[in-house]
Parts: structure tokens; C-alpha cells; sequence
């Protein structure tokens, strides 16, 4: 190949619009060592047959313990709603929006904790940094069996928002460095199952607290209970997480020879590999973050998703009671059938989105129109028994709309690139998810229990306004990928040399921004 002067690992915005071209070509004489190195690895080292050998490892070392992990920070986070139903309103003398406030200032702790969390994960081990953290929540929400007023939870909420910020953020690091591209939705939703799938366990595990707190007739103890087991559990478990999760490059069961093959594998996404940690901040991937189109639309998207999120979270055990179920009844026919049937839908979708490409975002416009329907129609219908099963229906159809969520977050895995971009980038999404949570839990106001009727309507009307964001950003990926393959035509390029100069300028630390061979997820 014609030799070109290299692109600038540093290089700047301005080569995407003017210098696109020139600086596409790389002079492999000009790159480091060590890139070229794994690049020629990653085109031919290695078959595919090695790679899935490979990749059965790893997916039975990580996924069970991702799955398990994640599910307990889930049950952790939203166990004040289950404890709500069973005495914790009473009991620590919650009045007014004080309940409502428990998850507000989780949120917004979390939201405080999240850059400095990014930068920790970054610099740092990540499976053990994670499991510090998770040690530590998981004592937190033991000591919230002992709280006696509002103050004593909100101290403890708050803690637990600061450590519970960072699990998030590992598990994108984690599927982004040793998945490809078009297994990072799958790999996604089989972890992000864990949401409803342990919430299931954790709820019969609830329903069995409250059903022998109920015959010792004690049934206001159960709240307790719920905390005592969650916090064990998850101290527990933070153990093997300290030894397990990681990326490549941390993997303490792998080979010098299998870390090498982890990391090649991955080259072909074209946003850089864990091939080496990079501590150094690069100021034009800070730029490029606030001029980047996709940016806005990740933020704006994940906020407005997440403001239904935070209020049904909260809420959703109340609004199962608000239909005349009483505080077990909520917990088997409502909670329950709500978390299995959304674990059906994550499994489906998950399944769909392996075997096909370009269908995220079919998926996830398509999961918002149910849950559109089933919130604005509980919100118009009116306080009567007769409506019960009706608004259980309603209900239950609105979860389809809860893997948009999740979805949304594995497009910085998969298309954004340059370390830096993508942890600055990874920090706006989770601020965009706190600060949306947060004002989500406040739309459900005190005086509008036990109908909910103006919070269900604004939830209805979210996903209508997320439903049409996420037209247009599809569009806008369809439209820079469609430019860039007549930019690569158009220096005469095959392919197959686009995706090597691709390969090489990721590894080079170039972001998507800058590197014209890269190609957007949709």
C-alpha cells in the first residue's frame, strides 16, 4: 500500500471535515510497534474456530457472575419499594415526599460520584476497584435494617449512590473490551436480564420474608428482614468478583497466550482495545465529546427514558397496591409476573439481536409503544375494583419499554471510540441517567396516591418523545455511515484495506470522530 503520511493519534475535529481524506491512509513505518503487531494478529494469526473456543471461556467465566452482580445491585437499589409495602413508611415515620426523597437523593449522589467513579475504573483494576465498591454497599444497605427516621435513610441513600455509581460503568468497560460490536446487545442483555430475572428470586424470597412475618404476626418486620439478606448477600458475593471481573489485560485465569487472543479478537469494533491501560487525559477527545451530534442524542435519550424509570421503580409495589392487591398480593401477582415476563422480552430480543444486525433501534422504538399504551391507559382510567385486572394488563405490557434503557447504554461500547472520548462520553450518559431517575421519582407526588394519574400520564408522554429522538439519531448514523463509504470510495480503497487502516488508527487511539473507516452500530 502507498505510503501516506500517519494520522496523529492527537489529531483533531477539524481533520473530519477537511483533511478526512489525506489522513486516512496510514504509513505503517510511522506507528508503534506493538500495534502493528496486534493488528496483523487480529487479521490472521488467528481462526475463528480458536476465537469461539475462546469465547465459550470466556462467556461462562464472566456472564454468571455479571449476571448475579448486577441483579443484586438492582434488588439493592430499588428494595425500598418492596420495604415500603411492608412497614418502612410506618416504622422510620416517612411523611409526605420523604419517601419519594430516598430515591431522589440516591440519584443524585450517584450522579456526584460519577465522574470521579469513571476515573477510578479507568485508572484503576476494574474487577477490583468494582468489588471495594460493591463491599461496601452491600454493608450499607445491611445497616438500613437499623434506621429509625427519615435522616438516618436519606445519610445511608446517599452512600449507597455514591458506591453503587460505578457498577454500571465496570460492566460497559467489561463487554467493551472483550466483545465485539455485534455481541455487545446480546452480552448486554444477558446481564441487564439479571434486573428483572433476579428481581423474580429476590421478590419470592420477599413474598417468603412477608408470609412468615404475616403468621408470626410481625408482617411490619419484614423490611428488616429484606435488608439483612440483601446486604449478606451482596458482601458475598463481592468476593469473587474481586478475582474475577476484569478486562483482557487483568484476567487472572487467562494466559499470556489467551489475553493476546481476547484483545485481537475485539480489533475488528475499530475503538481501541485494552492492549495497554491509558492513564494520560486527551483534550481533543474531551473536545470532540461536545461537538459530537451523537452525544446530545445519547444524553437527551437516556434522561428522558430514565424519568419513567425512576417514578415506576419507586413506585411500582404502591401502584400494585393502589389497584386493591394487598402488600403479598402485590409481590406474586404483581411484581413477580412483571419481572418474568420482561425477562422473557430481554431473553427474545438478546437472542434476535445476535443473529441479526442493524436492529437496535427497530427493537428499542418498537419496546416504547406498549409501555406508551399501558401507562396513558392507567392514567386515564378511573379508582375502581372493576378496572383492577385491566390496570394489571396495562401494567404488565408497559415493561417491554424497560430494554430500551439498557440498550441505549451499549452504543458507547460499540460506537464511540479513543479511551478518553469514551469515559467522558460513559460519564454524561450516567449523569443523564441520574439526574433523569432522580426527577423521575419526584413526578409521583404524595397528594396524587393512590391513582398516580398526572405521573403515569407524564411517563406515557416520555416514551411518545423518546420514541421520535430515537427516529432521528438513527437517521444520523445512517447518514454518516452512507458519507463515509463514498469518502473511503472515493480514495480508491478496497474493504478490506478500509478495515485494516481502521484497525490500526483505533489502536492508535483515534476516535470515531476522527477515523473515517469506522462505521456506526444501529
Amino acid at each position: 500500500m502507498s505510503a501516506a503520511p500517519v494520522l496523529d493519534k492527537h489529531a483533531s475535529a477539524e481533520h473530519h471535515v477537511d483533511d478526512e481524506k489525506d489522513a486516512a491512509i496510514v504509513n505503517e513505518a510511522d506507528v508503534d510497534p506493538d500495534v502493528i503487531d496486534i493488528v496483523h494478529a487480529a487479521e490472521g494469526q488467528y481462526t475463528e474456530a480458536q476465537y469461539n473456543k475462546l469465547l465459550r471461556k470466556i462467556d461462562w467465566t464472566l456472564l454468571p457472575l455479571m449476571w448475579l452482580t448486577y441483579g443484586l445491585q438492582q434488588a439493592d437499589k430499588t428494595a425500598t419499594s418492596t420495604q415500603a409495602t411492608f412497614g418502612l413508611r410506618k416504622d422510620t415515620h416517612l411523611v409526605g415526599q420523604q419517601y419519594s426523597w430516598l430515591s431522589t437523593i440516591f440519584y443524585l449522589t450517584y450522579l456526584v460520584g460519577e465522574f470521579p467513579g469513571n476515573y477510578v475504573l479507568h485508572r484503576f483494576h476494574v474487577g477490583r476497584t468494582l468489588a471495594g465498591f460493591m463491599f461496601s454497599w452491600g454493608v450499607i444497605v445491611l445497616c438500613i435494617a437499623f434506621c429509625k427516621n427519615f435522616t438516618q435513610l436519606a445519610v445511608l441513600r446517599a452512600l449507597q449512590g455514591i458506591a453503587e455509581c460505578t457498577i454500571s460503568p465496570a460492566f460497559l468497560i467489561i463487554t467493551g473490551s472483550w466483545y465485539r460490536s455485534n455481541e455487545h446487545a446480546h452480552r448486554s442483555i444477558i446481564w441487564g436480564t439479571a434486573n428483572a430475572g433476579f428481581g423474580t428470586i429476590s421478590s419470592l424470597i420477599s413474598y417468603g420474608v412477608g408470609h412468615a412475618a404475616q403468621k408470626s404476626g410481625d408482617i411490619n418486620a419484614a423490611w428488616k428482614y429484606i435488608s439483612y439478606y440483601l446486604g449478606g448477600l451482596t458482601i458475598l458475593v463481592s468476593i469473587p468478583v474481586f478475582f474475577i471481573l476484569g478486562t483482557p489485560r487483568e484476567a487472572i485465569w487467562l494466559s499470556a497466550e489467551e489475553k493476546r487472543m481476547a484483545i485481537a479478537r475485539v480489533l475488528v469494533n475499530q475503538t481501541g482495545s485494552d492492549r495497554e491501560k491509558r492513564g494520560h487525559i486527551n483534550w481533543t477527545h474531551v473536545r470532540e465529546v461536545f461537538i459530537d451530534p451523537q452525544t446530545y442524542f445519547l444524553f437527551f435519550a437516556v434522561f428522558i427514558g430514565s424519568l419513567p424509570n425512576g417514578g415506576v421503580t419507586t413506585y411500582i409495589n404502591l401502584v400494585y397496591t393502589s389497584f386493591g392487591f394487598t402488600s403479598l398480593e402485590s409481590l406474586l401477582e404483581g411484581t413477580l409476573p412483571h419481572d418474568v415476563l420482561s425477562t422473557i422480552w430481554f431473553i427474545f430480543v438478546g437472542l434476535v439481536t445476535l443473529k441479526r444486525k442493524g436492529l437496535r433501534f427497530y427493537f428499542m422504538t418498537f419496546s416504547l409503544v406498549p409501555g406508551f399504551v399501558g401507562l396513558l391507559v392507567m392514567g386515564l382510567l378511573p379508582m375502581d375494583h372493576k378496572y383492577l385486572w385491566v390496570k394489571w394488563g396495562m401494567f404488565l405490557m408497559s415493561v417491554t419499554a424497560n430494554i430500551t434503557g439498557l440498550m441505549l447504554w451499549t452504543f458507547v461500547p460499540s460506537n464511540v471510540a479513543g479511551h478518553t472520548k469514551r469515559t467522558v462520553t460513559q460519564t454524561i450518559l450516567f449523569a443523564a441517567y441520574c439526574s433523569g431517575n432522580a426527577v423521575g421519582a419526584q413526578i409521583f407526588q404524595a397528594s396524587d396516591a393512590p391513582l398516580y394519574h398526572r405521573a403515569l400520564t407524564v411517563c406515557a408522554t416520555m416514551y411518545a418523545v423518546e420514541f421520535v429522538l430515537l427516529f432521528c439519531w438513527r437517521f444520523y448514523y445512517v447518514w454518516q455511515n452512507n458519507r463515509r463509504d463514498k469518502l473511503v470510495a472515493a480514495m480508491g480503497l478496497t474493504k478490506e484495506e478500509s478495515e485494516h487502516q481502521g484497525r490500526i488508527l483505533a489502536e492508535d487511539d483515534v476516535s470515531d470522530w476522527s477515523n473515517v473507516h469506522f462505521r456506526y452500530t444501529t
